[in-house]
């Protein structure tokens, strides 16, 4: 029987999105127009073409306007160029997001590069990884802000607590630690030549898995009464009879919840809040672009 109790990022994310909602509302009352999100898509990769449904799905219920820009696969990088620098310039449109991954020949740095530092909401700039390094105000990546979201939820102040954030990925690990100590938490990032990972995180109070291993974080690793935020998200091969393979997040969850204090599922875990923060993130850049302030509670 797990003794730790769930984390719910579902139900927390509703509840995001439902302040979201009031806050364009209010802003659409405001600015005379409702907040703008560019989504571009090149290529036919699955499993984007589903994220970017979801995206268009989540902003129409909260009251954002999204702009698709669907492209083919043989786009070239002068052409998506242009049309983010348009993106750029047009007034309707707050955040821009391109979806990853791209198909080969396109260079992912350039074009994230390309984006509007005040544009990009999924924070993944040079300069707004910058501006959370040093702890100045810009766009944070909506995976970690979401974890730091929860964690806050759950433990109230961070202060003090020691963290272990497993994985250095750009994306996630990297400013998971910076949003971690500018939490006051002390920070360790472990990743593969971490020598003795199990020791090294089984000294945390808060346990961050961001690798992309299936289950690879075990109970033998969590301190008693710990906090586990499960980042990954992978699907294990199907079972005899079945057509589709369970999906799993870095943890071992049913070991690891006999041990911890705290734990997110996957799914229903992180997954749910990462659109949920591109969603705020948007309405700041909405409010910024505006010069108008953000409400509170967001």
């Amino acid at each position: 029987m797990a003794s730790a109790a769930l984390i719910d990022g579902k139900a927390f994310a509703a509840g995001l999105r439902a302040r979201i909602a009031e806050g364009a509302a209010a802003f659409a009352h405001q600015a005379a127009r409702q907040p703008g999100l560019a989504v571009v898509l090149v290529g036919d990769d699955p499993a984007s073409q589903v994220y970017v449904g979801a995206k268009a799905r989540a902003c129409a219920e909260v009251g954002i306007a999204s702009f698709e820009h669907r492209l083919p696969a043989d786009t070239s990088e002068a052409a998506l160029l242009s049309l983010i620098e348009r993106l750029n310039q047009d007034e309707a449109v707050d955040g821009i997001l391109v979806q990853m991954p791209l198909p080969g020949g396109l260079d992912e740095a350039a074009i994230i590069a390309a984006i509007s530092p005040d544009k990009d909401v999924d924070g993944f700039h040079v300069l707004n990884a910058g501006r959370l390094s040093v702890g100045q105000p810009g766009f944070i990546p909506c995976t970690p802000l979401g974890c730091l979201m929860l964690l806050k939820d759950r433990l109230g102040d961070l202060a003090g607590m020691e963290a272990v954030v497993i994985g250095r990925s750009n994306i996630v690990g990297k400013p998971m630690a910076q949003l971690l100590l500018a939490a006051n938490c002390t920070v360790t990032i472990a990743h593969s030549r971490t020598r003795d990972l199990a020791q090294v995180v089984r000294r945390a109070d808060i346990v961050i898995a961001a690798v992309g291993r299936p289950e690879m974080v075990r109970a033998d690793w969590i301190k008693p009464g710990a906090t586990v935020i499960d980042v990954g998200i992978n699907r294990l091969p199907p079972e005899e009879g079945k057509a589709k393979g369970r999906l799993v997040g870095d943890v071992a969850f049913a070991e690891v919840a006999e041990v911890a204090g705290a734990i997110t599922p996957v799914p229903g875990g992180v997954g749910p809040m990462t659109i949920a923060v591109l969603l705020r993130n948007t309405l700041e850049a909405a409010h910024r672009h505006a010069g108008l302030p953000l409400p509170e509670g967001l």
